[in-house]
């Protein structure tokens, strides 16, 4: 007889990232369960589950980071193969959540696709999404499912105090106009006072940096880190207004094909970045270091599971909060 919610539960891992999935797992007390997803020649995604799901809360893990569309697929035919074994629960979750940029019509006859794949995972049979650091948290409500979107900022935060990096002597900056609430979060945290970097071709120089940087040590903060741009562009403007040092984090590395060399050859000392992509290591610059965020997504599995309470995986050190 089963002596805990969390004992009627299988977790299984797609191929979007095996080695964060399996982190994850061993968080949540548990190995992964046994599938395969794979390409027939033509394409064709094929899935097989391994052992059986039926009347069981199952976890569905898959982060959609390169190849994109394929992930999606994946996870799209592993939901409906779950709803036909008979699953008693289906609670996708997705460390990177793709297309979660493309969330309103910027231009005339654009199609808001983060709102269709919020579609077409309920469509599916998904009962539940678990994700991190969507990239506007309106995207929850493309949902008629409950959405649990955790925030990546108290991790960071968590790195940077234990590594000494806080108080009057750092300025926390937004790279771009976007991002200032989640900059504004991060410099709550560190003590520390709040920078903006206003990128726009109006200005001669690219941009302009609104506050005060001069003989300070520098942390930019981003959600998605792709062509690395932002960052190479924000450093070199900081850099001239008198910066002495420039660190950088971000949720989700992609970092594209050229993002390697830019970052490398930009002014930023490091980038933090999470695990919940995975991509090749000669995409991965020099300068970036890894943080992961299992500990946080697996308690959030318990957490659903158990039916208690999510506040405190916002707050700092999430191994405090068991």
């Amino acid at each position: 007889m089963a002596n805990s919610a969390t004992d009627n539960v299988k977790i299984f891992s797609l191929n979007g990232n095996q080695p964060l999935a399996a982190k994850i797992a061993k968080v949540f007390g548990q190995e992964l369960g046994k599938c395969v997803a794979r390409q027939f020649s033509d394409g064709e995604i094929a899935i097989n589950i391994e052992e059986s799901v039926r009347g069981v809360d199952t976890y569905l893990i898959q982060s959609t980071n390169q190849p994109v569309n394929d992930y999606y697929w994946e996870l799209l035919i592993m939901i409906d193969a779950m709803k036909r074994a008979s699953a008693k629960s289906i609670n996708v979750v997705l460390p990177y959540y793709a297309y979660a940029r493309q969330d309103r019509t910027a231009r005339p006859h654009e199609p808001i696709t983060a709102k269709l794949i919020a579609n077409m995972i309920t469509k599916a049979g998904a009962t539940r999404v678990l994700t991190l650091d969507l990239h506007t948290v309106q995207v929850q409500g493309f949902f008629d499912i409950p959405v649990d979107n955790l925030f990546t900022i108290p991790l960071f935060a968590q790195y940077y105090l234990d590594q000494g990096m806080s108080g009057d002597d750092y300025v926390v900056v937004s790279p771009k106009n976007s991002g200032v609430q989640r900059a504004r979060s991060l410099a709550e945290y560190l003590g520390s006072t709040l920078a903006i970097v206003d990128q726009s071709d109006e200005y001669e120089a690219g941009g302009y940096v609104i506050g005060d940087v001069k003989g300070k040590k520098c942390i930019m903060v981003d959600d998605i880190l792709n062509t690395g741009q932002t960052f190479v562009k924000a450093s070199k403007l900081l850099t001239e207004q008198g910066a002495t040092e420039i660190y950088a984090c971000a949720s989700h590395a992609l970092l594209c094909e050229g993002a390697k060399a830019d970052l490398d050859a930009a002014p930023i000392q490091s980038i933090c970045v999470t695990d919940s992509c995975l991509i090749d290591d000669s995409r991965k610059p020099n300068v970036v270091h890894y943080i992961t965020c299992a500990d946080l997504m697996g308690e959030a599995m318990k957490r659903i599971q158990e039916n208690t309470p999510m506040s405190p995986l916002f707050r700092l050190s999430i191994e405090d909060q068991k």
